[in-house]
């Protein structure tokens, strides 16, 4: 399949085709990750001993961490500014999760971002959500498209934790993703290399790949489509929450407390953020308050701007997060 894309470069427009080729390597290794993942789901409640299972509880909870507080909003949004500890810790987490380089994730984020909902979107809502989550991840594009649609990486390039792991990467990865997590139960609770094979690495890379996917889609299992009420007439209501949430991410990427699975400043990374705010690892956490809106809206009225540059507009918006007086303490919904 091919499409044509319109992408943009030093002001010069320039038409690029976007290949969509399935890049086979990446689709027999989702194969035998999820058949993997399928017998160690079987062997938690059949083989693998409690402490295995809590194990890759952990360690997958602390590489998705690595994707939302690391990689999507310090790294690719700068939603607050780490301390050499803490960027070496989720530089640690993100490697643990498989997916790819911090470098090459948020070259991935911020393209999506600058055409979010366009052609060039790989993971366009406009194509639902099994093509963005899912068939978006088995494609070749065209590496010419990112360098046309001229994404600005010089803040990361000045970043010496990324750079190191994306020159170290593909070393750095099978150590710290596949042996020692394959070997610690092994090693210190006897458990079988099979059973630790399939719960540590196939069910945990799986589970813990599919959530960091989802930063991405977020937007097609918990956003609002303008207009639908239908998700208020349905079951889902029960175990899944509609809300604006993810399209207020698109308006305001900094914002730290925005959070990937479609909630607002009371999810578990936005609490760790606060916490590593308490203690001096996060500072300049970047926030909107109400007050901040009600400016923006008011000048928005007065110079006839549009809103979203009213509300990035530094004389309207919160950029210090008060971390010494309310860092355990989530803002109130705007």
């Amino acid at each position: 399949m091919q499409v044509l894309a319109m992408a943009t470069a030093d002001d010069n427009k320039v038409t690029a085709r976007v290949y969509q080729d399935i890049n086979w390597p990446v689709v027999l290794y989702y194969i035998h990750l999820h058949i993997g993942a399928a017998f160690g789901i079987y062997y938690v409640f059949t083989e693998a001993k409690v402490m295995t299972s809590v194990f890759a509880l952990f360690i997958g909870l602390l590489s998705v961490l690595g994707a939302t507080a690391g990689a999507h909003r310090l790294w690719a949004h700068r939603s607050y500014t780490a301390s050499m500890s803490l960027k070496v810790l989720l530089m640690i987490c993100q490697t643990m999760l498989g997916q790819c380089s911090i470098y090459d994730w948020v070259l991935d984020h911020r393209f999506h971002h600058k055409h979010f909902g366009t052609d060039l979107d790989p993971y366009n809502n406009k194509n639902g959500l099994l093509n963005a989550h899912v068939i978006s991840h088995l494609k070749k594009w065209n590496p010419d498209v990112q360098r046309l649609a001229a994404i600005d990486m010089s803040d990361i390039e000045a970043d010496s934790v990324v750079m190191f792991q994306k020159r170290y990467y593909w070393v750095l990865m099978p150590i710290i993703c596949i042996l020692l997590p394959w070997n610690a139960p092994v090693e210190y609770w006897n458990e079988s290399i099979l059973t630790s094979l399939l719960v540590l690495i196939f069910l945990r890379c799986t589970v813990a790949l599919q959530c960091a996917m989802l930063i991405n889609t977020a937007v097609h299992v918990w956003g609002i489509v303008p207009g639908d009420k239908s998700y208020a007439n349905s079951n889902l209501v029960f175990f899944l929450t509609k809300t604006y949430w993810p399209q207020y991410h698109y308006m305001l990427p900094w914002d730290y407390q925005t959070g990937e699975f479609g909630n607002y400043g009371k999810g578990c990374t936005s609490t760790f953020i606060r916490i590593w705010a308490a203690i001096g690892w996060a500072t300049g956490l970047r926030t909107m308050d109400t007050s901040s809106i009600r400016n923006a809206l008011v000048t928005a009225i007065q110079t006839k701007k549009p809103v979203i540059d009213c509300l990035c507009d530094a004389e309207n918006f919160s950029k210090q997060y008060n971390e010494r007086e309310k860092f355990l303490k989530p803002s109130q919904s705007l």
